[in-house]
């Protein structure tokens, strides 16, 4: 029997896993829409999501995992058409942009990575299901809406009345419904809207809505029902929702066995977004901090908790994870695969079947980079570097992160670096301490913390 627990949040309880099928685990989880460049809110989601994948991996399953991309919405199509470029110019160009950040912050890539565009067929097929079951109407306006009110059991995933809640549409509220509860599933078209974002239908020309791409694209890839469906917490409802009620509407039956939300990135206590305009895309980080160090300031908190985002809480995760390669770089791991019977593996592993704890498997980490430090065990070092590895943390050279410059910033070079402790070298031997502590003190000013070691030689690192 499984040991992994995993909040379900529509038990709103920790459950164990039990996949659908024996070793395996099928998992989907609602993508970017592609308009602009990603910021650290969506880094937070995909990387929650991408160590659910490794862990999954690591615990033996073998793991389906789509991740979709939204190539077609209301926001895409004002995009395009205001910087006069094709929609699939502009989504092409943010793909390659997302691709190259999520890379650089070790974001494993998803098994399958489906754009909208190219599962409409199977949306039109989904949307002539509800309708022949009651729950789809063609309105007087031309869109094809889902009716709410009939199926019974909207609203079991956010945990609200039917009377509590407004119209799932995600731009406008569309006054051709007949329950403003109502969602559209297929939107007519408009003259004014590009060709490109028109496809023939049974009930004329249009586009998808949003709700319908993933449950379409979820079906198509992963079947009607499956194990873990994720995403942000502000997706709970009613992206969530309505998938629940369009998947299971059409083939009554449960559409995912647990569903899972990450928590908020803030920002001075609001959360980070595009739409109020308080976000740092990653690219801009990228500029002042290491990608591994992000990674490891956001597995630093357990991926339902909200995350506060401050250049303070970066720099410490900095100094935190120079902590972890400095101990490598003392005691060299040995050789071999990771043990998991070893001790602190044993508790890194209880605590990844936890929820996924993070912080709790790197409170493992530095219990084992004291005893790494202590005892200068080179078992113990391959331990602490396997287990971050599982977390995709040192998988780097040690000096090869001691010494990393970042981002755009101005830095000494590593030739003139070499030259600085090649001349300190010499007014050491000459006796020199004077000019052996000036160079020592010009290094420091200009970041570089230099370590000298037992048989005379020197290494350093950025500060």
């Amino acid at each position: 029997m499984s040991n992994l627990k995993i909040y379900n949040t529509l038990a709103r309880d920790k459950q164990t896993f039990v996949p659908m099928e024996a070793g395996k685990a099928r998992m989907y989880v609602c993508g970017m829409t592609i308009y602009d460049y990603c910021h650290i809110g969506h880094a937070r989601m995909m990387m929650a999501f991408d160590v659910i994948y490794r862990w999954l991996k690591a615990s033996g399953y073998d793991v389906t995992y789509v991740r979709n991309i939204t190539d077609i919405e209301d926001k895409i199509i004002r995009r395009a058409v205001e910087n006069g470029e094709t929609i699939s110019q502009l989504t092409t160009r943010f793909t390659e942009y997302m691709d190259e950040d999520t890379g650089a912050l070790g974001i494993l890539p998803a098994d399958h990575v489906p754009r909208a565009t190219a599962y409409v067929p199977q949306m039109l097929d989904l949307i002539e299901k509800l309708e022949a079951r009651g729950l789809a109407y063609q309105a007087d306006d031309g869109d094809v809406n889902y009716a709410v009110r009939n199926f019974p059991n909207y609203g079991k995933l956010s945990g609200k009345s039917l009377d509590d809640l407004r119209a799932g549409e995600r731009v406008d509220v569309n006054t051709g419904k007949r329950d403003p509860l109502d969602f559209v599933l297929w939107k007519s078209a408009k003259a004014s809207e590009p060709d490109e974002v028109k496809w023939d239908s049974k009930w004329g020309q249009g586009r998808p809505g949003w709700h319908i791409e993933c449950s379409a694209m979820a079906c198509a890839l992963l079947g009607e029902q499956f194990d873990i469906h994720g995403g942000g917490a502000d997706l709970q409802f009613p992206h969530h929702e309505n998938e629940i009620a369009q998947s299971e509407g059409a083939f009554g039956r449960t559409m995912v066995n647990y569903w899972v939300h990450n928590g908020f990135v803030r920002l001075d206590n609001e959360k980070m977004s595009k739409s109020l305009g308080n976000f740092f895309t990653i690219r801009e980080v990228l500029k002042k901090f290491d990608a591994e160090v992000i990674r490891f300031f956001i597995l630093r908190a357990h991926y339902r908790s909200p995350l506060n985002y401050s250049d303070v809480h970066l720099d410490d995760a900095r100094v935190a994870l120079t902590r972890l390669y400095t101990a490598l770089a003392e005691v060299a791991a040995e050789p071999g695969a990771l043990d998991w019977r070893e001790a602190h593996a044993v508790r890194f592993a209880e605590a990844m079947d936890d929820d996924f704890n993070t912080p709790v498997a790197i409170a493992v980490l530095f219990d084992l980079v004291t005893e790494v430090n202590k005892g200068k065990s080179a078992a113990l070092a391959r331990q602490l570097k396997g287990l971050a590895g599982v977390l995709g943390l040192l998988e780097r050279a040690p000096q090869q992160f001691l010494q990393a410059a970042v981002g755009d910033a101005v830095q000494a070079g590593e030739a003139a670096i070499a030259q600085a402790i090649a001349a300190r070298g010499e007014a050491k031997k000459a006796r020199d301490f004077a000019l052996s502590d000036q160079i020592r003190a010009d290094l420091l000013a200009a970041g570089i913390i230099l370590e000298d070691k037992p048989d005379g030689s020197t290494n350093w690192r950025r500060a």
